[in-house]
């Protein structure tokens, strides 16, 4: 479809952490397109094979508060000690020229969102096939250490309560399966009739 006829959206992919969808992010944006990552600014430090302006905008935290203090950030919130915020900038932009945004955060940056652009949001909820399986997912995980495991494990219960606000829930068993089922969603909802430019004329046409 051409870009110039569609308005893109917001993409809100949540899930507790461990729980897939960093991954089905990454797949969705190399299976589809006209479809891009928003890239965060992050205080946190950056991890091994992490790149500055892809990954994350790693900032400091002064330099964080004084773009939060500039309204730079469509959604900011603190996640384990550290400060993660969307770019107002980024987003908008790309929405008007068609270009779908996936957005990777929690419920709190999620409501955020929702309040600025609550026509252009479609918020999607992972949830792990089991606590079970999500315990093994981040026990595996080598930069955890046993307090910071029973913490995740605390907020991922915290996370999973806020799963009724959100306009679909998918079980992740299996990354395909998964992945499959968000690009029905991102399809269906590239054809609402609203976000369909110009569509009146091209009806006009038809008469």
């Amino acid at each position: 479809m051409n870009n110039n006829f569609r308005r893109g959206f917001v993409l809100v992919i949540s899930s507790p952490s461990g729980a897939g969808k960093t991954t089905i992010c990454k797949k969705i944006i190399e299976e589809i397109d006209s479809i891009d990552l928003s890239v965060s600014v992050t205080t946190r430090q950056k991890r091994k094979n992490e790149i500055d302006g892809k990954d994350y905008f790693f900032r400091s935290d002064k330099e964080f508060r004084i773009m939060e203090n500039n309204k730079e950030f469509l959604e900011n919130a603190n996640v384990f000690g550290f400060s993660y915020g969307t770019l107002k900038r980024e987003v908008i932009s790309k929405i008007e020229k068609g270009i779908d945004i996936i957005v990777d955060i929690d419920w709190q940056g999620t409501r955020q969102i929702q309040k600025h652009i609550p026509n252009d949001i479609v918020k999607v909820f992972i949830l792990p096939p089991s606590i079970k399986e999500l315990e093994n997912r981040l026990g595996k995980r080598a930069s955890e250490d046993k307090k910071n495991f029973l913490k995740r494990m605390s907020e991922a219960r915290k996370e999973i309560s806020h799963y009724t606000e959100y306009d679909f829930v998918i079980i992740n068993n299996e990354i395909e399966k998964a992945v499959n089922q968000i690009k029905s969603i991102l399809f269906s909802e590239r054809l609402r009739r609203y976000r369909q430019l110009n569509l009146n004329i091209f009806v006009d046409n038809l008469k």
